[in-house]
């Protein structure tokens, strides 16, 4: 089945201009000025008005809920098709959190594969918080090598509910993460949760400086929790490091302007990504009547803040969308990801004048159009 997109404003990231897209089997099959076809049967969607982008990758997500530090209540449902459809996330990675026991990584597995059948593209991250590393197989680079869908490890450090790993039990884990990638083809990477402990990312840093080839297989996350957290990421992001903020979560100060702040410290835009940390557990406590509330972390803050970074005209769009589709997909090594060129996903986000999301295409099959979602896991009504 052939779709073609005519008058499309095509931030590719990059501008190009007006520009019509013909997909097939879920890739971008031609991108030019005019396409006109003869003969054959397609559906035709006019984007006329919007700005079509690649679509958004999100790369920490717990897709089969967090939550469950003050017990079982407090686990958080899954995430649905929907919801992540809603935001215009494409490509989601998944993961664990606190909890690898409850939480297991096959349950994980088996949500990712549903994802996927059910039209995402969907990933995920061998292991948890905790050390000894939790795998599928007999270790972490096993994982990268045999499982299909994962393409990284997930630790935990600076956190009081982490294992207080060493710089030479992660130098470890690199290795696994570093042998898995290569063999497999995946690239590989180790996903790290920072806390709020004043090391912060000090024994990355360390890492950084004295086996600066390792640098990129580190991908340190939560990295605006406190302001001396952000500090060092500046410095790590200044050594050739990727580094993620959170626009979900304890944060010191809004993403977007985060980010503004990194530019300011010369910080090449292409190092930094966002991410929602979407479905995790969220406590909170009425300071006035003591009442505690719990619900989902949110999924939609990347665009939302995405977004402030043009509206406020602090960056144009073709900039501010990197932190959501090309820079995230050379983070994860997705050669086929965050990107609008031939042989490439069919991915595609529609915005509208106000930036909001009108229509969404997932590997090439229409997942919501004119603000309706139409794709749907297949127990959501």
């Amino acid at each position: 089945m052939f779709t073609l997109i005519k008058n499309a404003n095509l931030y590719a990231p990059e501008p190009l201009g007006i520009s019509d897209i013909l997909l097939a089997d879920g890739k971008i099959a031609l991108i030019d000025r005019k396409i006109d076809l003869a003969g054959i049967p397609y559906e035709t969607i006019d984007a006329a008005g919007c700005a079509v982008t690649p679509g958004f990758i999100d790369q920490h997500v717990h897709i089969t809920g967090g939550g469950g530090q003050t017990g079982y209540a407090s686990l958080v449902p899954d995430v649905s098709v929907s919801e992540l459809v809603a935001c215009g996330t494409t490509t989601v990675l998944g993961l664990l959190g606190t909890d690898g026991f409850v939480k297991e990584l096959t349950t994980l597995y088996a949500k990712t594969k549903a994802l996927e059948d059910d039209g995402l593209s969907a990933y995920m991250l061998t292991s948890f918080y905790g050390l000894p590393s939790k795998t599928l197989m007999s270790c972490v680079a096993d994982d990268l090598i045999f499982i299909d869908k994962v393409i990284g490890c997930k630790l935990a450090m600076s956190d009081d509910r982490s294992a207080f790993p060493t710089e030479l039990e992660i130098l470890r884990l690199i290795n696994q993460v570093r042998l898995g990638g290569f063999t497999s083809g995946k690239g590989g990477i180790l996903h790290i949760h920072l806390g709020a402990l004043p090391e912060g990312i000090t024994p990355l840093l360390n890492i950084a400086r004295h086996y600066p080839t390792l640098i990129s297989y580190l991908s340190p996350t939560h990295l605006i929790r406190t302001e001396a957290l952000f500090h060092q990421a500046i410095e790590f992001a200044g050594m050739g490091g990727m580094v993620d903020f959170s626009t979900g979560g304890t944060k010191f100060d809004a993403p977007h302007r985060c980010v503004m702040k990194a530019l300011e410290a010369n910080v090449p835009l292409e190092r930094i990504t966002f991410s929602s940390d979407g479905r995790g557990g969220v406590r909170r406590v009425n300071p006035e009547t003591g009442e505690i509330t719990y619900r989902p972390a949110p999924l939609h803050l990347n665009l939302q803040e995405m977004a402030l970074l043009v509206k406020e005209e602090l960056l144009p769009l073709e900039k501010a969308l990197t932190l959501i589709t090309s820079n995230p997909a050379r983070n994860l090594k997705l050669r086929t990801k965050g990107r609008i060129a031939v042989g490439f996903d069919a991915d595609l986000c529609f915005l509208d004048d106000e930036l909001c999301l009108t229509d969404v295409i997932a590997r090439g099959k229409v997942a919501m159009r004119n603000k309706k979602v139409i794709m749907k896991g297949r127990y959501e009504e």
